[in-house]
Parts: C-alpha cells; structure tokens; sequence
C-alpha cells in the first residue's frame, strides 16, 4: 500500500497519527478501529474506499502505534476520545465526513454522530450496536451479574493487571486474540485471567497473514496494552460526562454490520433488539459464518456492503 500516506497532527494535547489514501478531492470517510487493531485492521477497506475515490483516513487511535499513550486513566474518557477526532477534522478542514468505527472505534462513531449532527452525514459501525444511554454506568451492572465469574472487561479494571498477562508475549497475546475470540466468552472463576485454561496458539486465520499479524505486534510492542486497556477504565466517568446525550437518537443513515459468530452479539442480544428505537434510520446486516474482526474476515462482503450503501444514501 505504497500509495497511502502518513501524517502526525497535533490535536487535543496528544500527536494523533494517521494514514491517509484516495483523492484529494474525494468525500472523506474516516475509519476508527477497535480493540485490540490499529490502522492496519482497515487495510482492505483502505484499498476499496480509494478506488471508489473517497478520501480515507485511518488514525491509530490514542494510546495505540505512533499515536500518543498518555498515562491517565482518565485521558480515554469517551468523550475525549470524540474530540481528538472531532479536532483532527478540523485540522483537515472536513465540513461532511462519513464516520465508520469497529468495535471500540464504533463507540466512539456512534457519539461523534450525535455530536457531530451535521458534519457526520453517514455512518456505518460494525460489532457494537447502540441503544442510548442506560439508567446506571454499565460496570455497575457487571460487577453484580459477574460477581462469582470471570468477565474480561471486570477483568481490564484494575490498572497495571491486565497489562502484566497481555504484554509478557505480545505476539502470542495478538495471536490468541485474532484466532480463538471464545476466549472473551469462557467460563471459569471470578479471580482467573485472561489466558486461564486457553491452549497454545496454533495457525493463524487465512485473513491474517504473518505480515500482518507482525504489524499488530509492532504496534503494541511501541506503546503495550495500558493505553488500550485505559479505554475500558472509564464506563462510570463516560456515563457521568454523556449525560446531556440522554435520549438523543442517532438520525444519520446508519449501516451496521455484525458477524452471526461475534461474541459481542452474546453480549448485545439485548441492545441488538432495542437499536432500532434508538437509530430510527437504520440499515443492518448479519454475516453468516463472521466472527468479531469482520472487515478482516469478510473484507470482500464488507467493501460491497458498506460502498452499496453509499452510493444509495
């Protein structure tokens, strides 16, 4: 991917890193990644989005790759995380972007869209649905329906913790990720880790090349987990600080996709049912045999889906 260009740009405190495709004249259309990914997950999407001649940015989101990891656990605050990008669309003097985020990326597209009501015409998030604001922070309720078993994100609260299990290995770390992702959905005790009962590492997934999969690792080896893991450190101060949102719809044309394997889908069957009260204008999509890394895994339905629902909207 000769063609794609890389830029540092200073917004909200921090040195936000992204690459950048496609003609200069094209729509913009930004690409947020998740957790545990970085620019590179977008690689296919970069490709598709260029040649059907938008503009394409794809940041490393803060506290991944080249991009600032401040130490705070309340620098990845929700909000935060919006105006890093809300300021880099204004460094790159974007008026009307469309906004699509993966996983975490999409927890931050989904806010964008409704702060940004005008200047995010369209969005399209994959894996982590939307249903509004809850009644209490989210980690209130799972400390109590996990209080005597393992949950991942109870997990990643403590500081320091996490960070100890994923970054010893990071290769091995990434490799478990990108091809077991039941190891978010086991069932053991409340006091194990991450990695507790799960085998060795075996081939990686045909979407995922060596080459790839070292991309990720020199991501984390530059900066390690606590940044990301951070990010998952804030439900009850993202919860206080979007008070105002209560309520408020997403009214973009939304495309939403998830893979029928995707353990967040266990997780969501709830908020997947209630979203369409909450995005009246919504277009969803489950891809059989798909699991969580969905632009990966199904690039080629994905990059038809997503450019078949622009040209349309």
């Amino acid at each position: 991917m000769s063609d794609i260009q890389h830029d540092k740009v200073q917004v909200n405190g921090i040195e936000l890193s992204v690459h950048i495709a496609g003609p200069v004249h094209g729509q913009p259309i930004w690409l947020l990644h998740g957790f545990p990914e970085c620019w590179h997950s977008w690689r296919e999407q970069i490709r598709a989005l260029a040649g059907a001649g938008y503009r394409v940015f794809a940041p490393d989101m803060r506290g991944y790759g080249e991009s600032s990891s401040p130490a705070e656990v309340a620098d990845y605050e929700l909000l935060t995380l919006c105006a890093d990008i809300q300021q880099a669309m204004d460094h790159f003097g974007h008026q009307q972007v469309v906004m699509v985020g993966h996983d975490w990326g999409a927890v931050v597209a989904w806010h964008l869209a409704l702060l940004e009501p005008a200047r995010v015409a369209r969005l399209i998030t994959m894996s982590v649905p939307f249903a509004g604001r809850a009644r209490r922070p989210v980690i209130e309720i799972m400390r109590e329906l996990y209080a005597e078993r393992f949950n991942y994100i109870l997990y990643f609260q403590a500081p320091g913790v996490a960070e100890r299990e994923l970054d010893a290995d990071i290769e091995r770390t990434l490799r478990l990720f990108m091809q077991d992702q039941d190891v978010f959905l086991q069932k053991k005790p409340a006091n194990a880790t991450l990695f507790d009962g799960v085998s060795a590492p075996g081939a990686l997934p045909t979407w995922c090349t060596q080459a790839d999969l070292d991309v990720y690792v020199q991501t984390f080896r530059k900066r390690g987990f606590r940044g990301p893991l951070n990010w998952y450190r804030n439900f009850e101060r993202n919860w206080q600080r979007t008070e105002f949102l209560a309520g408020q719809p997403v009214l973009q044309p939304t495309l939403f996709l998830i893979g029928d394997r995707d353990p967040v889908g266990v997780f969501e069957a709830h908020t997947l049912k209630r979203m369409p009260d909450a995005v009246p204008n919504l277009h969803q999509q489950v891809l059989a045999n798909c699991g969580h890394w969905i632009q990966n895994e199904q690039a080629e339905r994905v990059n038809a889906l997503m450019l078949a629902f622009l040209a349309r909207t």
